[in-house]
């Protein structure tokens, strides 16, 4: 889901770096300033979840060396000149949750439609560092963020691996892909003198040939994945949420020189038909599904095909198109995609579609992911899937499980909890009390520490 933006580019790592701490930032005051860490830290934890096992295991202790866990031993150990975190005897500790489906350069608000035409990519670069740190602060060390206009968020990206400003892993899509006045059309909406003649640069292909170019663009840009709309889109100004906007042959050419360059490829599809081409042509996972059909669900089981289902977007915007935040197009998408996204996730889940936890943060307000959570419980995912959709099963879409997904020995200490047993009470996750991203303490004692606000610029 997604409104059209600005289409001119400008170089962004700059704006991005030069802001690490913002008004928003400067609000939360840190719980002490921290001196460097000592190579050796032992968490003790009274409760863990084992998302390989499935399993709550009882007291561990977490050995990390460095970035990287060390070992994984039971009960409460102690290692020479560490230093140890005791967790609160009722917390649960678990792997670093995955959100696999954000917009971390963008939120949407009751003025969307008309910022952009006065906001610069700058402006949304420059206001990713206050989501990014949201984000990683509600307890998400690693994000898929599947699309943005001015490939903002590979500058973001850049910026948080360097250090220069806190926010979880990310791995980016750049700009979206799609077709002519299709979901990703930047000039959705425009009068006609307006809306120029976006090309494969700008994500906007109309064959084949334009989707080999449009995909080693996103090479050249430095993308890690890439994402297409095969369907219509809810908050764009066009017509349709569902019907298809790609045909199968470029479909298949942007999967073949995805593979070729070594991307995944994300495909944005609410309409049966395009859920359809987007399994046949071979992507990696349909983000929302909303109107998939039995036949899509046994397509997507033949074919190892994930489901990212963000239910949280359709139950966000359903709610906002009541309130009146949308142009009439727009809220009558809504309302009727809203309703069905969840049921619709119960349904594969049933059916044994492989899903992976994804919110489409900025649609909603970033920070509040977990809420994701609540609604896969009420779709009918017991709370142990729900949270392994977050960690092993986002971990495998990513293809990153060697790295993380699971507390174990050689994966990046990435290590959040909660108080109390999530298992008993799913929306316990919204109260992310201790976040831990490669082996740094961003948050303690549901407050963040010092390394949530430091920045490599020193300042």
């Amino acid at each position: 889901m997604r409104a059209a933006s600005h289409f001119s580019r400008i170089p962004l790592i700059a704006a991005v770096a030069a802001l690490t701490i913002t008004a928003a930032q400067a609000a939360d005051t840190p719980t002490a300033s921290e001196s460097p860490a000592p190579e050796i830290t032992v968490i003790h934890c009274a409760h863990l979840i084992d998302t390989v096992a499935g399993k709550m295991l009882g007291a561990t202790s977490i050995v990390i060396d460095g970035q990287r866990i060390k070992e994984v031993v039971a009960g409460s150990v102690n290692r020479d000149g560490a230093k140890v975190i005791d967790m609160p005897a009722n917390d649960t500790c678990m792997p670093g949750l995955i959100d696999s489906h954000t917009h971390l350069t963008m939120q949407f608000g009751k003025s969307t439609y008309s910022d952009k035409f006065r906001l610069n990519p700058a402006d949304y670069a420059i206001r990713s560092t206050v989501y990014a740190r949201r984000t990683l602060l509600a307890g998400f060390t690693a994000v898929r963020n599947v699309g943005d206009d001015h490939n903002e968020s590979i500058a973001l990206r850049n910026a948080v691996n360097a250090g220069e400003v806190p926010g979880p892993r990310i791995f980016s899509a750049g700009q979206f892909i799609g077709t002519t006045g299709g979901h990703a059309d930047p000039t959705n909406g425009f009068r006609w003198d307006l809306q120029g003649d976006p090309g494969p640069k700008d994500g906007i292909i109309n064959s084949p040939s334009d989707a080999w170019k449009a995909v080693r663009q996103h090479y050249k840009d430095g993308a890690d994945l890439i994402k297409i709309m095969p369907s219509g889109g809810v908050l764009d100004e066009s017509s349709s949420s569902e019907n298809p906007q790609m045909t199968l042959d470029e479909i298949k050419a942007v999967v073949a020189a995805a593979h070729d360059y070594g991307f995944t490829v994300a495909a944005h599809a609410h309409g049966a038909e395009a859920i359809r081409r987007a399994v046949l042509g071979g992507v990696d996972s349909i983000e929302h599904g909303t109107f998939m059909n039995d036949e899509d669900m046994k397509l997507m089981k033949e074919h190892g095909t994930w489901l990212v289902p963000t239910i949280i977007a359709g139950e966000f915007t359903m709610e906002k198109a009541k309130e009146g935040w949308y142009p009439p197009q727009v809220a009558r998408k809504a309302l009727e995609v809203g309703p069905k996204i969840m049921a619709t996730a119960g349904k594969a889940y049933k059916a044994g579609v492989k899903i992976a936890f994804g919110t489409d943060a900025g649609v909603y307000p970033h920070g509040e992911n977990a809420q994701e959570f609540v609604y896969m419980v009420q779709a009918g995912m017991p709370p142990m899937y729900a949270i392994q959709a977050a960690t092993t099963h986002a971990a495998a879409l990513l293809k990153h499980s060697q790295d993380f997904g699971s507390i174990s020995a050689g994966k990046y200490a990435d290590v959040v909890a909660v108080p109390g047993n999530p298992l008993d009470d799913i929306a316990l996750m919204k109260n992310v009390d201790f976040v831990m991203k490669e082996g740094t303490v961003y948050k303690q004692g549901g407050k963040p520490t010092g390394a949530a606000l430091k920045s490599s610029l020193g300042m």
